[in-house]
């Protein structure tokens, strides 16, 4: 493992680079014991607080764990999926945010990646993918309910049925269109949609999935998804309507009509 002294990029982010480079290539393996502070500031001819930087940018990534005692140090951690989807919710988030992307063109990504589950979650999906789906379909007729706990309550519905498909890498490849886009999506149609026509339709899904239908599932999908996309455009044309008239929207959850935020 080496770094280039020379280089205006920071020697902390060099090392950790280097370091998370040989954990990828499997020159470090999982569990394996990294080289001492000393040991490691010696290596790259750097100062121990310049590697416990380093080392602490790996830990935040879940790429090394710290033992303490005589046999402690820090060692190789085998990153699983699920540790992983807070960064891709966050980082989806944040891409939503800064670029300009479309409701459809979000919204479209994000039901083409369910959509494609189907057919998987309808022939690997457990009893408890199912208990899950149905309890929150339930949960979702609740009177009392409020915006954000039917949000909430709709994103457990769509991760179950993400996870029904039984794949980790699926999984964690939708935790931000679920996770991240789900939640936007529901806040800019929350004024105008219909709970009872979600409900209806979460329903339909979970049936589908139940009776391992995978066509059905697919077309409740896609019928969910062309029902936002209508909420959407409506919400949308109201808003414009009213800067044109003049009339202040009071409570627009974003910032601009054309992006997602």
């Amino acid at each position: 493992m080496k770094i280039d002294p020379q280089s205006p990029a920071d020697l902390s982010a060099q090392i950790a680079k280097a370091i998370r480079d040989a954990i990828i290539s499997g020159a470090l393996p999982v569990d394996e014991r990294l080289p001492s502070e000393a040991e490691m500031a010696e290596q790259f001819d750097v100062s121990r607080p310049t590697v416990r930087e380093a080392l602490k940018r790996l830990a935040a990534q879940s790429l090394i764990r710290t033992q303490r005692g005589a046999t402690g140090g820090a060692f190789v951690n085998r990153l699983r999926f699920e540790d992983a989807y807070g960064q891709q919710i966050t980082t989806s988030t944040l891409l939503l945010s800064m670029n300009d992307v479309s409701f459809a063109t979000a919204c479209e990504a994000r039901y083409a990646l369910e959509r494609a589950c189907a057919p998987l979650s309808a022939s690997r999906r457990s009893a408890d993918h199912l208990a899950t789906m149905r309890a929150e379909a339930h949960r979702q007729l609740q009177p009392g309910l409020t915006d954000e706990a039917f949000c909430a309550s709709d994103v457990a519905f769509h991760r179950a049925l993400v996870d029904a498909a039984g794949n980790p890498v699926l999984s964690y490849q939708l935790a931000g269109a679920v996770e991240a886009m789900q939640p936007l999506m529901n806040m800019i149609t929350f004024s105008a949609r219909s709970r009872e026509k979600i409900v209806a339709l979460h329903t339909s899904i979970a049936n589908a999935i139940d009776a391992q239908d995978a066509q059905a599932a697919d077309t409740h999908l896609a019928a969910l998804a062309t029902y936002t996309q209508e909420l959407a455009q409506n919400v949308i044309a109201e808003r414009q309507s009213k800067r044109s008239s003049g009339k202040v929207d009071l409570d627009p959850p974003y910032g601009a009509d054309h992006t997602v935020f």
